[in-house]
């Protein structure tokens, strides 16, 4: 009988049978309270920006760093926020972020001016950073089998009701006006949550870390955010001040970065020591192939809600809830296909993420279609049924690609590879509205008046229709029977 102690080949393997610390369902409900806090978070900020402008005397810029700050300390923290729970325990991580992104959102709440609320913002992505991941990385721990995939299905139903209902959250928010806060209830709806949420964490959540005891990889950490931060920043700021050389160069940075990052972390494996990332998981062609699908997913999303957004608000003229009604429609076939995918992935293994490309394929030629038709006056609704098979589509790849990626990976490294993995999400994100936005504003005539974003977003149309098609292209590069089995 052999052992087999090398890390290069221990983290690609299929996780060995072990017995998880004993969780109910409680776990799972209050984890996915803390990805639905962060992600409703990123989006909600849309509906708050014009009275938060209006009422600190925000400038453009400021504006501009409240709604992108959050996405690039999110993005950037992801990977080290994994790997801090495999160290020091994912329920102590998770409660910590949690308890930290509460108390951000409440500052961001109370902020006296424009420059405090962008640093608070600054704050709560980087807390996201810290909680986040240590919610896939638990839901991979403590449960197993059905009940883990039954998980990983709740999780993308979190996410994805979190992102497609943001903006009515929001605009319901908004239109209550609770003892007359204004846009600031966006954020302080994340204290008596937060709150519950952190006082039943100790309670139900059972703590789980890395076997193997290590040390945080300080040099691994500052390469690897730095890396990050040289590739996310460009992409968000880089279309509204005309991609100037520095844009450039901070990309060009970005590479020369993870290629240090890549050699230190290879280094530091062969003496012994603890790598931030165990680069052995790219050797595995699930994993590798599933993050390559999770980065194309995501360049498909936050751009096309962006586009849509823009679309129904100042090409049709709605505000923020009405928007945000429209978007109950994405909601509507998300919710019907998130909460079976996992059964779904059990019948057509790998092909439930291709069938998820061209759902969400299928449903914007229908929307595309129809914005031909009415242009920006004939009647919202006829572009229910086209949202309706994008939501489905969306609700058919979110969940199963999480668990393509983290199930067969060692429970060791659950945190980093959880890291990893939304750190796709968000970079895939940033890409996606960088590309998009490119493509709509160069085709937006606003001396051409409202019918301009009709047009500006039927072009875009043909981004977004094209991730789909590439997702489910991509989608053959998995082993065959990982997906959701």
């Amino acid at each position: 009988m052999t052992t087999n102690a090398n890390p290069e080949v221990a983290a690609a393997q299929p996780a060995p049978p072990q017995t998880p610390p004993a969780a109910g369902p409680g776990a799972m409900w209050i984890v996915l309270t803390g990805v639905f806090m962060a992600t409703l978070d990123f989006f909600i900020v849309n509906v708050a920006i014009p009275s938060a402008q209006q009422d600190l005397k925000a400038s453009a810029s400021a504006i501009q760093w409240i709604v992108a700050g959050f996405g690039l300390t999110y993005g950037a923290g992801l990977i080290t926020g994994g790997r801090l729970g495999d160290i020091f325990g994912r329920r102590a991580m998770f409660a910590t972020g949690l308890a930290l992104f509460t108390l951000t959102s409440v500052l961001c709440g109370v902020a006296p001016s424009a420059g405090f609320l962008v640093v608070a913002r600054l704050a709560q992505g980087a807390t996201a950073a810290l909680m986040s991941p240590q919610v896939l990385a638990v839901l991979r721990t403590v449960y197993q089998g059905a009940a883990q995939l039954r998980a990983f299905s709740m999780y993308g139903l979190a996410m994805g009701l979190a992102a497609v209902f943001g903006q009515l959250i929001g605009g319901l928010l908004m239109k209550a006006d609770l003892f007359d806060l204004g846009w600031r209830s966006c954020f302080l709806i994340n204290l008596p949550i937060g709150i519950v949420a952190l006082l039943l964490t100790f309670k139900y959540v059972p703590e789980s870390k890395s076997p193997v005891k290590s040390k945080l990889d300080l040099v691994g950490m500052v390469l690897v955010t730095g890396a990050l931060v040289a590739l996310v920043l460009p992409l968000i700021q880089g279309r509204e001040q005309g991609w100037p050389l520095w844009t450039e160069a901070s990309l060009v940075g970005s590479v020369v970065l993870f290629l240090a990052f890549a050699l230190y972390e290879r280094a530091l494996t062969a003496k012994g020591g603890s790598p931030l990332v165990n680069l052995s998981m790219f050797t595995d062609r699930a994993f590798t192939a599933g993050l390559l699908a999770q980065l194309v997913f995501w360049m498909g999303q936050a751009s096309f809600f962006l586009v849509f957004a823009l679309y129904i608000q100042f090409g049709r003229g709605l505000d923020a809830l009405e928007a945000g009604v429209v978007f109950v429609a994405i909601g509507a076939g998300y919710l019907v296909t998130s909460t079976t995918a996992h059964k779904i992935a059990a019948k057509l293994g790998r092909q439930v993420l291709a069938l998820g490309g061209l759902l969400c394929s299928v449903g914007l030629v229908l929307v595309g279609v129809e914005v031909h038709q009415i242009g920006v006056g004939g009647s919202v609704w006829w572009l229910v049924p086209g949202l309706v098979l994008d939501g489905a589509g969306m609700g058919m790849a979110v969940a199963p690609l999480a668990a393509t990626v983290l199930t067969r990976i060692n429970p060791q490294y659950a945190g980093a590879a959880s890291g990893v993995l939304s750190t796709a999400l968000q970079i895939g994100n940033a890409l996606g509205v960088a590309l998009i936005g490119l493509i709509f504003y160069n085709a937006l005539d606003l001396s051409a008046g409202p019918a301009t974003y009709a047009h500006a977003f039927q072009l875009s149309l043909f981004y977004s229709i094209g991730i789909g098609v590439v997702l489910a292209a991509i989608v053959q590069l998995l082993p065959r029977g990982n997906t959701g089995k």
